[in-house]
């Protein structure tokens, strides 16, 4: 039997992909997202996720592990997200990102070292904070409130694969500051007002390093929930960093001051 080419950008399934790739009302309601590149595609199988489809260009060879359909050039051009991505993208099923589906890997660990974003509006924020989450060991990353979803395209590719291997919950701040304190892990937020530099505190017990939107910072009802208050040291004409940059200072101050207790 002949084997079956996409050629036309009006096939159905190309349709699909496509406002998989655009509208996160759908990756919600589907339960779906895009993944791009063999090698993204092998991390995201490697974490546990499961392929639903996949599509590869019809010059190109890949791996037998999951079935992929040939498409054309000008249709994988439709597809894609982004270009330099091999040639190849695939389908796959979310996984639950709930407060309780990281409650068991935190329950195994002394020390967790969490890191909480609440409503961060950029995905490639977002995303860039989950890669530096995964080089640092961190052990769970919490998003409230969301402003965006995991599954976002720019998300995906400025996490570099970090948004697979990093467990990560998503609830609402209230859910947050319950599961935290009822596990006793310590509240530092991150904020300029009424704060003390951040390397003066103590994070080699089990620390939740908490970071607020990029325009207005957190709210109220963490500031109020907090062990401690931490800045970063602005020594410019600036008063702030981008929140990935901030953390990622914050993230590999605490790996800093565990390595340091571990000698």
């Amino acid at each position: 039997m002949e084997e079956l080419i996409i050629t036309s950008v009006q096939n159905a399934r190309v349709k699909h992909i496509v406002a998989l790739q655009q509208k996160s009302s759908l990756r919600r309601e589907e339960g779906l997202f895009v993944v791009e590149g063999q090698r993204e595609i092998e991390h995201c199988i490697a974490c546990g996720y499961e392929i639903v489809e996949a599509f590869i260009v019809d010059s190109l060879s890949f791996t037998d592990d999951y079935p992929a359909t040939k498409v054309t050039p000008q249709v994988y051009e439709k597809i894609a997200y982004r270009g330099s991505t091999e040639g190849i993208i695939a389908v796959a099923k979310v996984k639950d990102h709930s407060i309780s589906s990281i409650n068991h890997k935190l329950s195994t660990i002394n020390s967790p070292l969490i890191v909480v974003l609440e409503r961060v509006e950029k995905p490639g924020n977002l995303g860039a904070i989950l890669r530096t989450a995964e080089a640092a060991g961190v052990d769970a990353v919490i998003v409230c409130d969301p402003l965006t979803d995991l599954y976002n395209p720019n998300l995906i590719r400025a996490s570099i694969g970090g948004v697979f291997s990093v467990p990560t919950a998503v609830c609402t701040s209230e859910e947050c500051i319950a599961f935290l304190k009822a596990h006793q892990i310590k509240i530092l937020t991150a904020q300029l007002q009424d704060s003390y530099e951040y390397y003066d505190y103590d994070m080699t017990s089990a620390t939740a390093i908490v970071m607020g939107t990029e325009s207005t910072g957190l709210t109220q009802q963490w500031r109020e929930a907090a062990d401690a208050h931490i800045r970063i040291p602005m020594l410019g004409r600036l008063d702030s960093l981008n929140v990935s940059v901030s953390a990622a200072i914050l993230m590999y101050e605490a790996v800093r001051q565990r390595n340091n207790k571990n000698r």
